[in-house]
C-alpha cells in the first residue's frame, strides 16, 4: 500500500555538479512537522550490471581498484549507462568493453534503487548468454581484470564476502535463488528462459 508524500520541499539549491553526479539541498518540513535539510545525490546515468553465462555454466568477473573505497573489488561486468538512451543498449556496450563478450540471448533479473535514503540512483541487473569471445575495449579510466570462473564459484565469493559490491552481490544472489527454484537451468538456452521469469 502506497502512501502519501509526508514530506514538503520549502526550496531545493544546487551545491555542487560534475558530469556523472549533481548533489542539492533541500530546505524540508520532515514528517514530524519540523523543518530540516534534505542532502539529495542526483545520478546522471543508470547503474547497469550483467550476469553473464557461458555455455559451460562459467560467469565472468572483473577486478578494478575502486577509487572510493582505496580498495581492489571483484564485480560483474558494470558501468553507467545514459538515461536518454535504451538500457540494454548501453550494458550490451558495456559488457563488450570490459570483457569483449557479446551475448545473443539477454534477461532483465532485477531492478533496484542504490542509497535511497540519500540518492536516486537506478540499477538494472541483466543475465547474458549465448555468448561470443571478442576484444575487450575499456575506458582510459579503467586498468582490468578478466576472470572466467565457474558460476557457483561466484556466487560462493558473495557467501565468503569476497564479493561486496551491491550489483553484484544481489545479481549473483538472485541467480542462485532461480536455481534454487529450478527456474533457471546452466547453461541456459535461449528458448524457453522468457517464460521462465
Amino acid at each position: 500500500m502506497e502512501a502519501e508524500n509526508p514530506w514538503q520541499t520549502l526550496s531545493s539549491r544546487l551545491i555542487y555538479e560534475n558530469p556523472w553526479i549533481a548533489l542539492r539541498e533541500d530546505k524540508v518540513i520532515d514528517p514530524s512537522g519540523k523543518p530540516g535539510i534534505y542532502g539529495v545525490i542526483h545520478y546522471k546515468n543508470l547503474a547497469l550490471g550483467v550476469i553473464p553465462i557461458d555455455a559451460e555454466g562459467f560467469t565472468y568477473l572483473v577486478g578494478q581498484y575502486r577509487y572510493p573505497l582505496g580498495q581492489y573489488s571483484w564485480e560483474i561486468p558494470e558501468g553507467g549507462g545514459r538515461l536518454d538512451r535504451d538500457p540494454l543498449t548501453e550494458i550490451q556496450r558495456e559488457l563488450l568493453e570490459e570483457t569483449g563478450l557479446t551475448a545473443r540471448c539477454w534477461q532483465l533479473l532485477l531492478r533496484m534503487h542504490l542509497s535511497n535514503s540519500v540518492s536516486d540512483e537506478l540499477a538494472l541487473i541483466y543475465l547474458a548468454w549465448d555468448l561470443s569471445v571478442g576484444i575487450a575495449r575499456p575506458e582510459s579510466t579503467e586498468k582490468l581484470q578478466v576472470l572466467r570462473l565457474p558460476l557457483m564459484e561466484a556466487i560462493e565469493w558473495v557467501h565468503r564476502g569476497k564479493i561486496t559490491d551491491s550489483l553484484s552481490v544481489a545479481g549473483l544472489l538472485y541467480v542462485e535463488s532461480l536455481l534454487a527454484r529450478k527456474a533457471l537451468t546452466l547453461p541456459p538456452t535461449c528458448s524457453g528462459i522468457e517464460r521462465l521469469f
